[in-house]
């Protein structure tokens, strides 16, 4: 059984209206700098390969031009994810943040006005490329001391409020900063970049400074640990992978959660659009807007399923609506757009998968609360990894079937992955858990008696 959290132990506060809506009042405004700093790494997302490959964008080809901006970061992501958790083990969530946006604004500044400047390829990849290791120490450092800091039957709210936050900056909000600054307020592609330094620098000092709730100024890690900031807690806390293999199972779910997702708009553009053989029943604008729409259901959803999950139960909503949903709800995207070539129909769609999607948002809360005290740091690490992981995984996935069984075989392979992750989340028990406790609960009320007369 999971050991009580020290935000359990704690005596009970007011309740105020943010507690209410499963925001707990001294972590609001790291919500907000999570928001603002995402916005900020958001801006680039929809532009930033084909400006490097523009004169004044430092006149990449496009191979080099995608090779940094996909591969290069996508593996700073994944890297930095675990060590956002591990790390925030041994110095504490704060100091964390504190090095993810010093991380970010150091190599955004070195990208802007040395690298791009230069026109030297490696030195824009390199750059660009650290500084991928920013933003999941950031972000995800604050994920882990949200988590620490909530109560139990707060924990799937509160990342549901935490997903919220930053799939509303990126893509979603930082697009759309973008679309407007280019466009009505008619700013350079350049001068968006500068902008979105200033975003983040913004969303920095507002988590660096204006969150004092104390679990995150000390390490996580509790009194059991030996030197808890010791670094070698970062080599540690990879053996809980088998030590407690629900953690490596969560993992593996949280790999799967999102691989399809980004595979999908990977895929989409040459399957869907004007690239596709003979072109596609989608116009560019038309295949960008289902990414908007998709994402839109999904900020919503992830609220309601992060509250939900504190009621119906994590465990069995990550099984029900994250994996079984999302295996019904992939094959139909793909399959109805193709038999109703239709904008309207796929859009639809879209929405469906990207609702039940937020099936997952759960195991945020989950993954935590099964470990120790003294895990938590290592659990959340694993989490961070799979989410960074996905980003990775998802484009690879179609780049190796696609060619082999095209896009309707890449839709069925998808359906299948979240199939085996429905009977791997079987095994990802926690008494913590609300719905395992209702079930505990159910199972000890004593059965009514038949008395004999006498």
């Amino acid at each position: 059984m999971s050991q009580q959290t020290t935000a359990d132990a704690e005596p009970k506060r007011p309740v105020s209206r943010l507690d209410r809506i499963g925001i707990p009042r001294q972590l609001f405004w790291g919500f907000v700098a999570v928001l603002i700093f995402m916005i900020g790494d958001g801006v680039e997302t929809t532009y930033l390969s084909d400006y490097l490959q523009q004169p004044e964008g430092g006149g990449l080809p496009g191979a080099v031009a995608s090779f940094a901006t996909v591969t290069v970061y996508g593996v700073a992501v994944m890297i930095a994810a675990w060590f956002s958790g591990t790390l925030s083990a041994v110095w504490g969530p704060r100091r964390v943040m504190w090095l993810g946006g010093a991380w970010w604004i150091a190599f955004e500044i070195l990208f802007l006005f040395a690298a791009i400047p230069s026109h030297n390829p490696t030195f824009i990849v390199a750059t660009y490329g650290i500084r991928g290791f920013a933003y999941p120490l950031f972000a995800f450092a604050f994920l882990v001391w949200a988590q620490v800091a909530s109560p139990t039957h707060m924990r799937g709210s509160v990342a549901g409020w935490f997903w919220f936050a930053f799939t509303g900056g990126l893509p979603t909000l930082g697009a759309a900063v973008a679309a407007l600054a280019i466009g009505p307020f008619g700013m350079s592609l350049y001068g968006t970049l500068v902008l979105s330094l200033v975003l983040v620098t913004v969303g920095v000092l507002i988590g660096c400074f204006a969150v004092r709730e104390e679990h995150g100024l000390k390490p996580i890690a509790d009194e059991t640990v030996a030197n808890p900031r010791s670094l070698k807690r970062l080599i540690e806390g990879v053996d809980i992978l088998w030590r407690d293999r629900r953690t490596l199972a969560g993992g593996l779910i949280r790999i799967v959660n999102t691989t399809p997702q980004y595979g999908f708009f990977a895929m989409f553009p040459f399957t869907f659009g004007p690239a596709a053989p003979g072109g596609g029943f989608l116009s560019v604008a038309e295949v960008a807007a289902l990414a908007s729409i998709a994402y839109g259901a999904n900020i919503a959803a992830n609220l309601f399923f992060g509250v939900f999950g504190d009621r119906f139960g994590w465990r069995r909503t990550i099984t029900w609506f994250g994996c079984v949903g999302c295996a019904v709800a992939t094959p139909l995207w793909f399959f109805a757009a193709v038999a109703s070539q239709s904008f309207a129909v796929t859009a639809t769609c879209g929405v469906v998968y990207g609702v039940l999607l937020a099936g997952f948002v759960p195991l945020s809360a989950l993954m935590p609360s099964m470990v120790a005290p003294k895990d938590k740091g290592s659990a959340l690490a694993v989490l961070n990894f799979g989410a960074g992981g996905a980003a990775f995984v998802g484009p690879v996935v179609v780049t190796i079937l696609y060619p082999l069984v095209g896009g309707g075989g890449v839709t069925i392979a998808f359906s299948l992955m979240y199939i085996a992750v429905a009977f791997l989340s079987l095994k990802v028990k926690d008494d913590c858990d609300p719905g395992e406790q209702r079930l505990k609960q159910r199972s000890s009320k004593p059965a009514a008696t038949v008395q004999s007369p006498a």
